[in-house]
């Protein structure tokens, strides 16, 4: 029991993946109930986040000074400040909706890099992150329960 929910928490912590694969394995493949499940996969997605937003702006602007190494860096750091004017009335809404939708690229790691890239603090950016995680992982409980029984 705690071996297969140590692997839904790392699972839900890994980029990409996140809690639309730590919610699927944990009830499906591993077989644990839906609710410790939706809690170790909730907590594995938000633990990194914090971290990331007080740390991941320094370590954008440390690679962005190497030459061609650091061209993506550079990219990303512009691409927030051109856009952090247009999309500041609507930053909580955006940020919660992009993170709630449950495809891979979208989630809790870009809505954090989202909030580094336009200098967000962690409580302009956090907020909308953990309710985006959270109605996520509704999406995605919902979407693993109907695939359960309609395949089991």
């Amino acid at each position: 029991m705690i071996l297969k929910s140590l692997w839904v928490l790392l699972i839900s912590m890994v980029p990409v993946i996140e809690l639309r694969g730590g919610i699927p394995v944990g009830t499906i493949n591993l077989g644990l109930s839906y609710p410790l499940t939706i809690t170790l996969a909730v907590i594995g997605n938000l633990l990194p986040i914090p971290f990331l937003i007080l740390y991941g702006r320094r370590v954008l602007e440390y690679f962005a000074k190497f030459g061609k190494f650091g061209i993506p860096f550079r990219w990303i750091l512009s691409l927030g400040e051109k856009k952090v004017a247009k999309m500041k009335a609507a930053l909580f809404f955006g940020i919660w909706l992009f993170v709630a939708i449950p495809l891979p690229g979208t989630g809790a790691w870009t809505g954090a890099l989202i909030a580094i890239t336009l200098k967000l603090k962690m409580k302009e950016s956090l907020p909308a992150i953990t309710l985006g995680v959270l109605t996520a992982a509704s999406i995605v409980t919902v979407l693993a329960y109907v695939f359960q029984i309609f395949l089991f």
